[in-house]
């Protein structure tokens, strides 16, 4: 389905990401995986390599401008540039990003800087190489948190309503040269890092508030994000796509306190 085009995906050493960029590759792309942690993006990229695909992992901290850069320049002299961004690389601190009067302001700064700065920073560094192709596709990964008011998060939720913001300027501004922007806005998503501390009641729970009556997997996720990449998606553009099984329609809201809180 995406056989010989180019695909960078942020935050691909784990969760979402890797299973996206899994994805990506079974349907034909040439990988690279971009993470701050660049011995599990190379992990992933070997495990991509093993079973016949292509890909390639770089070390990259998404708040830093010229590690951007290079991660762009690296896709170009391996692969010859970039058909697809998959801006997935995000972070937070459930410790510190908490309401607005107590928010830890390094943490608020750190979150901007990954979340939002760095979607825009890909973005400026991938779209001319796309423009160059003849066009391309970026998909943003947002959350249910963007459209709904937390208790707590304020600096993720922040972040996330800017990045689907940022998806439609790119979407107006570039779809003229031929380049799509969409988000993908997840509802919880059992992922590893995301069941951490979260006990098997409150899972249920999560389930049984679902109106599917399940959890999220990263695999959800990843198969709409090749679908947006791909020619089935060709006039889909500036849209946010909740892929939460039905949770905001249901009113259920994500913001209550955690565990403990």
């Amino acid at each position: 389905m995406l056989e010989n085009k180019v695909a960078v995906v942020t935050g691909g050493a784990f969760g979402i990401g890797r299973v996206t960029a899994e994805v990506l590759a079974r349907a034909g792309a040439k990988v690279v995986i971009g993470d701050l942690l660049g011995e599990k993006a190379e992990r992933v990229a070997a495990s991509i390599r093993a079973e016949g695909g292509e890909a390639l992992a770089v070390a990259c901290d998404l708040a830093d401008p010229d590690a951007i850069e290079a991660m762009f320049a690296a896709a170009v002299a391996t692969y010859g540039g970039v058909d697809f961004l998959d801006h997935n690389a995000a972070t937070t601190d459930f410790m510190t990003d908490l309401d607005v009067l107590e928010v830890d302001l390094e943490t608020w700064d750190r979150v901007q800087a990954v979340n939002l700065k760095g979607a825009l920073l890909c973005a400026r560094a991938a779209i001319p190489l796309m423009i160059e192709r003849g066009g391309g596709s970026i998909v943003t990964i947002s959350s249910g948190s963007a459209s709904i008011g937390e208790l707590r998060r304020v600096a993720y939720g922040v972040s996330k309503a800017g990045i689907e913001q940022l998806t439609r300027h790119f979407a107006n501004r570039h779809g003229r040269d031929g380049i799509r922007s969409n988000s993908v806005a997840p509802g919880f998503i059992a992922t590893t890092s995301a069941l951490q501390g979260i006990p098997e009641p409150m899972r249920r729970r999560l389930a049984d508030q679902n109106p599917m009556r399940r959890l999220g997997t990263p695999q959800d996720i990843a198969n709409v994000v090749a679908f947006l990449f791909s020619d089935a998606a060709a006039y889909i553009n500036g849209q946010v796509l909740h892929v939460d099984g039905g949770t905001q329609i249901a009113g259920v809201l994500a913001g209550a306190d955690p565990p403990g809180g």
